[in-house]
């Protein structure tokens, strides 16, 4: 055998090992899960199993905290589904990779990275993903609009296959025929293979049928349906009972698809990675008869307590934030309608819980058949959720009632995240990317990774990463708003002048300035003092003692947000974007707060 043969030999059986060393992962999100709603997180931050509102149950993510390690300070960078899981398939802030909304984000152009799934593929894993997606990144072109991105090598899809086959116990169905949209229908789906389906919409020019709304009215009454009739979704349902039991729910059937994929040993041989996205407790809230009754009966011990809100608090707000509490109305509801949305909710997150530890032990056999090590990072919403903080029930807002999370990571490989550990430093879910990464093999200290924003989970844990504060940005609803938060204070603000995305409202890069240029009044800004007020309930900004230490944060965030590279993206063209870079470096993950400013 000549030298160039062994040499050839030697690298193959290296990377042979390497690949063979690489451990099985199960990244598994969930959407609008409060971290309150897991008894091991309440435990670790309050030395209390109960929710600061009540009972909630949560074994299953109790049992894999103490296999592991409870980042109990992890924080979303957009507050809504779609921005939010960009920033983590991509690894990128919003403001660095133009998704700041739900736009339909494409890979054409030129500021475009690969994605989690892509860059493990190259690494020699099996990529798949079930259940709720939500990133929304597409092919781009002609007639290409809404056909996903070639991202996983499998996939199960919620709607396309499982809700469409009558797989779950809810389905909210657009209707489409030969003449256009012909409506929306809601479906409930019963043990016994029957159907109770009604109109909420009729197409243009049409109106909803007297049989429309007595079925409407009498499933309503069937399964205790409560609907968020103080929003402007009116028809919401926010609390009430599943027609079907825990297995055939949504989510029993997204768990149900991943099982059965892992017992198929699809695999061949390759690591295995997983993005499980659970429905839970997105809207429709209908827990499970079992589950349901448990916490009813639970109530009657502990009861639940609706947050503190006082309209107060809304006149303190900018215009953006009083906005946001208009079309997103908790207070309004009756008390005991409150109590029910509450109570329905914890209860929704405790069957999901099942769902995701029956998905946790199947994931654990299928890794120990396969002779590999497993890493399970378990990200506990994708966002957060108000349950009547604010006075709203909704997701959203730059508060920590929409942006705080938590994560548990685990692993069957010693010391990798210490068992029972928690972790209190601030976390990202731009550090999911580097930690699924550093798992694989990979240098993320490499050229190829510079465009990374966050630092992985290892790291953290080992202590070798800290931040200061943490970011975010979104455009929905409301507008355009960017927020920083560290221990002690929370800011918030405007930051460009109009609504609309890049391309559909301003050009990309226009008047980039704005936010740290225009009057005060007008950057809308919004400071809370978690030392005195840790609920948020009070905006301080404009407080004469408060005012240099807002407007600090203006600068520091404007700067960090606007002009280190923030990147701004007409996603309906090929490769339209504006990179902006007037304050290269302002993202330090330090604050360093003049002390004079601090009252």
């Amino acid at each position: 055998m000549t030298k160039l043969r062994i040499l050839a030999s030697l690298f193959l059986l290296t990377l042979l090992q390497a690949r063979a060393a690489q451990p099985n992962i199960l990244m598994i999100i969930t959407d609008d899960q409060r971290p309150d709603s897991i008894s091991a997180f309440n435990m670790a931050v309050s030395s209390s199993k109960l929710s600061p509102l009540g009972y909630v149950m949560s074994p299953f993510a109790d049992q894999l905290a103490a296999e592991g390690t409870l980042f109990s300070q992890a924080y979303t960078n957009s507050p809504a589904c779609a921005p939010s899981r960009a920033a983590i398939h991509t690894g990128r802030y919003p403001f660095r990779s133009g998704i700041y909304g739900f736009e339909q984000a494409h890979p054409n152009a030129g500021i475009s990275r690969p994605t989690i799934p892509q860059v493990m593929r190259q690494a020699g894993y099996l990529t798949a993903e079930f259940g709720k997606h939500g990133y929304r990144i597409f092919k781009w072109g002609p007639g290409l609009t809404w056909t996903t991105e070639d991202q996983y090598d499998f996939t199960v899809d919620k709607k396309n296959d499982l809700s469409d086959a009558g797989k779950t116990d809810f389905y909210p169905k657009s209707i489409w025929g030969k003449d256009g949209y012909g409506g929306k229908q809601e479906i409930f789906y019963y043990p016994d293979g029957t159907k109770k389906a009604y109109y909420v919409e009729r197409k243009k020019g049409e109106a909803i049928t007297s049989e429309d709304l007595a079925t409407r009215q009498s499933v309503d009454e069937e399964l205790d349906i409560l609907r968020a009739y103080t929003r402007s979704q009116d028809l919401m349902i926010i609390g009430g009972e599943s027609p079907q039991p825990a297995a055939k729910t949504q989510d029993g059937e997204i768990a149900t698809a991943f099982i059965n994929y892992l017992e198929k040993d699809a695999s061949g041989g390759q690591p295995l990675f997983v993005n499980l996205g659970f429905h839970f407790p997105h809207t429709p809230v209908l827990a499970p008869k079992e589950f349901r009754d448990h916490f009813k009966a639970k109530e009657m011990e502990i009861p639940y307590q609706i947050p503190v809100f006082d309209s107060e608090e809304v006149e303190a707000m900018p215009a953006q934030m009083q906005k946001l509490h208009k079309v997103m109305n908790f207070s309004a509801l009756k008390e005991a309608e409150k109590l029910q949305a509450i109570r329905d909710y914890y209860a929704f997150c405790a069957h999901g819980d099942a769902q995701v530890g029956r998905s946790i032990e199947a994931f654990k056999a299928h890794s120990k058949k396969a002779g590999r090590d497993w890493i399970i990072v378990y990200v506990i919403g994708d966002h957060s959720w108000h349950l009547g903080e604010q006075g709203i029930e909704a997701k959203f807002g730059p508060w920590g009632q929409s942006t705080h999370n938590a994560i548990i990571a685990a692993s069957s490989i010693q010391g990798l995240f210490p068992k029972g550990a928690h972790s209190e430093q601030l976390v990202e879910f731009v550090d999911l990317a580097p930690t699924f990464y550093e798992a694989a093999g990979l240098n993320v200290k490499e050229v190829a990774y510079q465009y990374l924003d966050g630092a992985s989970l290892t790291r953290t844990a080992r202590g070798t990463a800290r931040r200061e504060y943490i970011l975010g940005e979104m455009n929905h609803v409301v507008g355009p708003r960017a927020y920083i938060r560290s221990g002690d204070f929370a800011f918030s603000m405007r930051t460009r002048p109009k609504n609309g995305k890049p391309g559909q409202g301003f050009a990309p890069g226009e008047d980039i300035r704005w936010a740290l240029d225009c009057p005060r009044d007008k950057a809308e800004l919004a400071l809370y003092d978690l030392r005195k007020d840790p609920n948020e309930r009070w905006n301080v900004a404009n407080k004469a003692e408060y005012q240099a230490l807002a407007d600090w944060f203006r600068n520091k965030l404007g700067s960090i947000v606007l002009g280190d590279r923030r990147t701004e993206v007409d996603w309906t063209k090929e490769n339209d974007y504006v990179v902006t870079d007037f304050a290269v470096g302002a993202d330090d993950k330090k604050l360093n707060i003049p002390a004079e400013l601090i009252p």
